[in-house]
């Protein structure tokens, strides 16, 4: 009588037979009934195929599975990188010179092709690292900053309704001071630590330092939100 292991033998040798020749697969079905013509081959014999060959049959369905998935997840990634790049960089919140408007820890979304205006928040580099702060005049503006943190943009008190409390902080400039062509000046909302263009070593920004505007926080959960 064949044994299920001379079985499993003969299985194999058949694949590879039928593979070598290009012949078309044999069904579960057709197997079991060429078996079953076999005097020797009994029942038990043709269940423990039967249940081999789904076993085999649903392996093969679960890997092909698994590398679908694991395709379509690198595919999407791969995808999230480039728009990420391109698009919409990703950034994370560093310290607490935007508090309260944005706290340590929270990541954000930065539209690299969206205008921006005075008032919106945008991300910059400076020095190898990515600054976010609030656009507060541009080019041709006369800004003039009180000793008490007022802000003043062509003699015109601004509204800020986004502070907690007013402060001149580290301020090494002479007021009133024109914003150069082609340059912003920024502030964080965190006026009393925040180092921004007030102080010549930062001071204003160049248009081709922008990364983009600064739309979202999309982390933490609790805390997305539209960024303004």
């Amino acid at each position: 009588m064949m044994s299920l292991r001379n079985l499993k033998q003969w299985l194999r040798k058949t694949k590879k037979n039928n593979q070598k020749h290009k012949k078309q697969e044999t069904t579960e079905d057709t197997i079991v009934q060429i078996l079953t013509d076999e005097e020797d081959f009994d029942d038990l014999r043709v269940k423990d195929l039967r249940q081999e060959l789904r076993r085999v049959k649903y392996n093969q369905k679960f890997i092909g599975s698994l590398f679908n998935t694991i395709g379509t997840l690198i595919v999407a990634a791969a995808l999230a990188i480039i728009i990420s790049n391109v698009f919409m960089p990703v950034l994370q919140v560093t310290g607490n010179s935007m508090a309260p408007t944005l706290e340590e820890g929270e990541i954000l979304l930065a539209n690299k092709n969206a205008k921006f205006n005075t008032g919106d928040i945008i991300a910059f580099y400076y020095n190898n690292k990515i600054l976010v702060k609030r656009v507060i005049a541009t080019a041709g503006d006369w800004i003039n900053i009180s000793a008490d943190g007022t802000v003043y943009v062509n003699d015109i008190e601004i509204d800020e309704p986004y502070l907690i409390d007013k402060a001149l902080g580290d301020c090494n400039l002479d007021f009133p001071y024109q914003i150069p062509e082609s340059k912003i000046f920024v502030m964080g909302d965190h006026r009393s630590v925040s180092l921004d263009s007030r102080n010549s070593n930062i001071g204003c920004i160049s248009e081709e330092q922008i990364v983009g505007r600064v739309d979202l926080c999309i982390w933490p959960l609790s805390g997305v939100r539209k960024v303004n």
